[in-house]
């Protein structure tokens, strides 16, 4: 990804505190451990938001993602699949969540003694799917999250990358208390949203349909296509509504 940064504007408040992707990233694994620990039955749910994954093909992903941290290895966190694609479905889910607790303690050296782009990306993929198996399971979505704001900067940083690349206009992102210019120029258009359906739009859980169905300032048509980008693909059909 592209180390240009977006125009961000944010008031100051607790909905647009920063907290570290280590602790971000925590509270992540924490919240998903619960979760599932209250739903032992889960493991072969499907997940709408990520097709043809069930709940334990998320949950090793994000297993293989913080192995991945936890050893410094290179790669993009964002084409590492699920772990052992080919065990049992209905099986493992505990241990899969039990050795990611363990990694806690490495992920936050690395994160924390050389904090880089990647580390964000791996706070805003646990959020992000968190966000889906809530979905699947029927619960309700976090507003307050701590980690809303540096996913928020990070995705419309793709995003903008994507603006560029089809030689779109820049367009103004706005959610109650911050915004940001995705793009190059004067916005051409305005977006605005709730923080929860701006992310999940960035991060390809809205269909076209949806995202047009937005509050554009202008008709949202032309930008459509910069919102596939990078690993983000919007669904032919809803997979979740809109939150607001």
């Amino acid at each position: 990804m592209s180390t240009h940064r977006p125009n961000v504007e944010a008031a100051p408040g607790p909905l647009w505190e920063r907290a570290p992707d280590h602790l971000a990233y925590r509270g992540s694994r924490e919240n998903i451990t619960g979760l599932l620990g209250d739903r032992p039955g889960s493991a072969a749910v499907p997940v709408p938001a990520c097709p043809g994954w069930t709940v334990r093909d998320v949950v090793g992903h994000l297993l293989e993602v913080c192995r991945t941290v936890a050893a410094d290895a290179p790669g993009n966190l964002w084409e590492v699949p699920h772990a052992d694609p080919d065990a049992d479905p209905d099986g493992g889910l505990g241990e899969l969540l039990a050795e990611w607790s363990r990694l806690d303690g490495p992920v936050e050296h690395v994160v924390t003694t050389a904090p880089q782009l990647r580390h964000t990306m791996l706070m805003m993929d646990a959020f992000t799917h968190e966000l889906d198996l809530r979905g699947a399971l029927g619960v309700p979505v976090v507003t307050d999250h701590p980690s809303y704001p540096s996913s928020l900067d990070l995705v419309v940083r793709g995003f903008a990358n994507a603006v560029r690349t089809h030689g779109l206009p820049a367009v103004r992102i706005e959610a109650p208390g911050a915004a940001w210019t995705a793009g190059d120029g004067e916005p051409a258009a305005v977006l605005r949203g709730h923080r929860h359906d701006l992310l999940r739009t960035l991060t390809g859980r809205r269909s076209l349909a949806q995202i047009a169905s937005l509050a554009w300032s202008a008709a949202p048509e032309p930008w459509l296509p910069a919102f596939t980008w990078g690993p983000f693909h919007p669904p032919t059909v809803p997979v979740e509504a809109v939150l607001a």
